[in-house]
């Protein structure tokens, strides 16, 4: 079964709007979980423009699912997790001031620093998931890193699925299914949306988890969080 983890940093994002604590980070994650989410996905950047270091203990002690911290492994994003000590640790290669992710990691030019830093977390009790562009090179080279999954960023799969939704997933079924022979677990996340998540998990049923937010948190705006959530999970449904 594919778990559903919602990533809230626009919720984040408009509290701090105001510098106060309105919407309620923990009030929403919470009812996330009422409403059927298997995970809480955060990336808390340098700047905090989003997520704030402070922000991620409290929803770790509050949440009674899974936790997944997203970022680039800076000794002080290591030390944040380690002390923090989520479910899941996901590894993306952005620069400090990068606006989103938008692109997966050259794995296996970067092979050295991604083993010792999956070591530092597994050693920890933290399963370790690397962000990597759909190609069964990078999924092959972060199994040998020593990541327990590999989370494709969709980006390309969601620009392109409105024009020819086959094409649009072929190189994600190559990569996924490279994962399934290798042997290391799968999630996926960036730009998923209702529009396109039941397809792309009618073609990738053994996904582990997919990680949503930007899309997910806009349907609530006009849904509300409860039904946007229930319309998600029937996305995922086998």
């Amino acid at each position: 079964m594919t778990r559903l983890s919602v990533n809230i940093n626009k919720v984040a994002t408009i509290r701090n709007a105001r510098g106060e604590n309105n919407p309620d980070l923990i009030r929403f994650a919470l009812t996330c979980e009422k409403a059927g989410a298997e995970g809480i996905t955060v990336h808390p950047r340098p700047d905090e423009r989003h997520i704030r270091r402070i922000d991620v203990p409290m929803l770790k002690d509050a949440i009674s699912t899974e936790l997944n911290i997203e970022g680039y492994p800076s000794e002080d994003f290591i030390r944040l997790v380690l002390e923090t000590k989520p479910a899941q640790v996901t590894l993306v290669p952005d620069a400090p001031g990068q606006l989103t992710s938008n692109h997966g990691w050259d794995v296996v030019s970067n092979s050295e620093m991604l083993s010792k830093i999956s070591g530092r977390f597994k050693d920890a009790g933290i399963r370790v998931s690397i962000f990597v562009d759909p190609d069964p090179v990078q999924v092959l080279e972060a199994k040998i890193a020593g990541a327990d999954r590999v989370e494709l960023y969709t980006k390309a799969y969601a620009d392109e699925y409105s024009k020819n939704r086959e094409h649009a997933i072929s190189n994600f079924v190559d990569a996924a299914s490279a994962a399934r022979v290798c042997g290391i677990g799968l999630n996926a996340g960036h730009d998923l949306s209702l529009e396109n998540l039941a397809y792309f998990h009618e073609r990738i049923p053994w996904i582990d988890e997919v990680s949503i937010g930007h899309a997910l948190i806009c349907d609530a705006l006009y849904l509300g969080i409860e039904e946007t959530i229930h319309r998600y999970l029937d996305c995922l449904k086998d």
